[in-house]
């Protein structure tokens, strides 16, 4: 009888301590460090730069976010379960989305990696948006389209030749190209046409924005994007 009372008072001091010891940890988790371990880096890598002067040219009467999630400008539909779709869906952006002076998303735009671009993220990202009546493309900075293809595809053919699309603005885009192209040029001449692609070689020529640049090596479980991407791999249909 004695033996089992001792055991029963040493198995509630021993949950006793358990849940202080975890009370304890949980608000260790919650409180605000005194020195954040964090550094800063650059938002954009060498190849979204590119695209970003040119498509700020061209959507000039429009604003051009950068990196923003999906889960900013959606919303789960009434008797869904939102918790699921927003953790589902908070790791997903696009390079650059692109906004109407109202704050409407007109679309989005994915500028693919030295490594492209995984056609599952392309097909999910795509089936997505459209599904919202968004549109999506992804933009390679070495094949940019013409600034009427890509502005009729986001705002219709009127906004496409009119608003102030004129001379100057071609001359701007005409520009841009060439400038991208010399650049690229001049790095296939100076390798002598060797096995690395021009393409591959775009980040060598421009300068990073920050001392944490590209080449950093980050910590586990963060890219070199600004968001992680956990459907990259992912084929399934998210939905009717």
């Amino acid at each position: 009888m004695f033996f089992a009372l001792f055991f029963i008072a040493g198995l509630g001091l021993g949950v006793a301590l358990l849940y202080g010891y975890q009370r304890r940890q949980t608000r260790a988790h919650r409180r605000i460090p005194r020195d954040w371990p964090l550094a800063v880096r650059p938002l954009v890598n060498n190849r979204e730069k590119l695209v970003w002067v040119w498509l700020a040219k061209v959507m000039f009467d429009q604003q051009v976010l950068v990196k923003l999630p999906v889960t900013r400008f959606t919303a789960p539909k009434p008797g869904t379960d939102a918790a699921h779709w927003y953790h589902l869906l908070n790791g997903v952006y696009c390079s650059f989305t692109v906004c109407s002076m109202e704050g409407q998303i007109i679309g989005c735009i994915d500028v693919p990696g030295p490594q492209g671009l995984s056609m599952s993220n392309q097909t999910l990202k795509h089936n997505l948006l459209s599904h919202c009546g968004l549109h999506y493309l992804v933009v390679d900075p070495a094949n940019l389209p013409h600034l009427i293809q890509i502005r009729t595809a986001f705002l219709g053919e009127h906004a496409a030749r009119g608003n102030g699309v004129n001379s100057q603005l071609e001359s701007q885009f005409k520009d841009v190209r060439e400038n991208l192209h010399a650049i690229v040029d001049r790095k296939r001449n100076s390798n002598g046409g060797g096995k690395s692609s021009a393409i591959a070689q775009l980040d060598a020529t421009m300068p990073n924005t920050s001392e944490y640049g590209e080449s950093q090596q980050l910590a586990p479980g963060w890219e070199q994007n600004s968001f992680i991407t956990p459907l990259d791999s992912r084929a399934a249909d998210l939905g009717n």
